[in-house]
């Protein structure tokens, strides 16, 4: 059985950092956090003190433990000082390879062999990451989706060299945190979550370019139907209930017309041809107005605890 470290150590103070921080610290581990600058730092202080501060208006944390997990985490700007005497350290700097790669092996000449190197990329490899370090075994990837600390998923990804042992400890940390974790026994591009989304996705771009239905309406069909569905059942539930022979009837004669484009569609590729990239600046598949914006991102962001209160009810039942 693996023993769970008391602290742990994320490298990166961004979005993702500071989420994967404060759930950490909500599960009651202590927490550091390495920022690229004292700039960087206050943006990272500067979310975790709003992220809890709704957290307790939403009635998730009771005001009285704001500051004590407030505290559990600690910021500086100095690497080694971060991971010094952390045996789990999760790495969640920007999208690149070789940076990546360049992180991990001056993480590795900071720690002890054993000590386990975790990336949250969403879509790189684990077997590229660990390519040039002496260690590849004790890596691995804890894929964290956004926000961290609202969405239960988390997808540990082993690399063609990572050790059973690195998993176990993985798995165990992310169930003592309250995640959700799965395994992907196979280091696959997109791994499973994102795999399952870009489906999803593209599938949508071939209907509307079809001209069968509006945006609107095939965002609608997903919130109004499966969105409903999915969150008690997966699709391979979903087709039991439903019926294997009935999903097998509509899948022989469905799957032949399903879109298989290898890129984007048209109106995709000309939105972002156009430097139109949707909620960040302001026009995408939508018009995203201040008024939208803030809309929106609150209407996501309770939903999100909605289910995050619905969760610990349930874990809290099923631990009595």
């Amino acid at each position: 059985m693996s023993t769970l470290p008391k602290r742990v150590a994320i490298i990166g103070a961004g979005t993702k950092g500071h989420s994967i921080a404060l759930s950490a610290a909500m599960a009651g581990f202590d927490v550091n956090i390495w920022g690229m600058d004292e700039r960087d730092v206050q943006r990272g202080k500067g979310g975790v003190a709003e992220k809890i501060g709704l957290l307790c208006d939403y009635e998730v944390v009771h005001p009285d433990e704001k500051e004590t997990i407030q505290n559990r985490i600690r910021f500086t700007t100095v690497l080694q000082e971060c991971v010094q005497g952390t045996p789990f350290i999760i790495e969640g700097i920007p999208e690149n390879l070789e940076l990546k790669q360049k992180m991990f092996q001056e993480l590795e000449a900071l720690c002890s062999p054993d000590t386990i190197l975790a990336s949250n990329t969403s879509g790189l490899s684990p077997t590229a990451i660990a390519s040039l370090m002496e260690h590849p075994e004790r890596t691995l990837v804890t894929h964290f989706w956004n926000p961290g600390h609202l969405i239960p998923l988390v997808e540990v990804i082993r690399g063609e060299k990572t050790s059973d042992a690195a998993v176990d400890q993985a798995m165990a940390l992310l169930n003592a945190m309250g995640k959700k974790p799965i395994l992907i026994k196979k280091d696959i591009l997109g791994s499973v979550g994102n795999r399952l989304q870009y489906a999803l996705f593209r599938e949508a771009q071939y209907i509307y370019e079809q001209g069968a239905a509006s945006i609107e309406d095939i965002d609608k069909a997903v919130q109004y139907s499966i969105g409903r569905r999915l969150p008690v059942t997966g699709p391979f539930m979903s087709a039991d209930m439903g019926g294997l022979d009935v999903f097998d009837a509509i899948s022989s004669y469905l799957f032949p017309d399903l879109g298989t484009h290898q890129a984007s569609l048209s109106t995709m590729r000309n939105l972002v041809d156009a430097g139109n990239y949707g909620q960040k600046n302001g026009q995408g598949f939508y018009e995203w107005s201040p008024e939208q914006l803030q809309k929106m991102n609150k209407a996501r962001e309770k939903e999100l605890i909605d289910w995050l209160k619905k969760d610990l009810q349930t874990d809290e039942k099923e631990a009595r």
